[in-house]
């Protein structure tokens, strides 16, 4: 069975829309990869964690930001296809 990305956002803190946003790209790069996106709106303030299957891939409070766009497929990608390529998003070897 495909992965479900779960994005667990603080509703007071008015970030529906960038966790809206994050599930739009995410549904659209991984389409043929991922069961769905789901958004939680969290109990807790200030909360804004990205999971996979529920094994927790981000963390807002842990690093300090949110992530980038770019950085937040590459986590993902790593995770349910590691040999997917992310395009212009992918990490630059060398």
């Amino acid at each position: 069975m495909k992965p479900v990305i779960n994005i667990e956002y603080c509703p007071k803190c008015g970030w529906m829309l960038r966790a809206a946003y994050f599930a739009q790209e995410i549904l659209t790069t991984f389409t043929e990869d991922v069961h769905g996106v789901m958004l939680q709106p969290s109990e807790v303030n200030g909360r804004f964690v990205v999971r996979i299957d529920g094994n927790e891939i981000f963390d807002r409070k842990q690093s300090g930001r949110f992530p980038e766009t770019k950085e937040l497929k590459q986590l993902i990608r790593d995770v349910i296809n590691p040999e997917k390529d992310l395009g212009h998003s992918d990490k630059k070897n060398g």
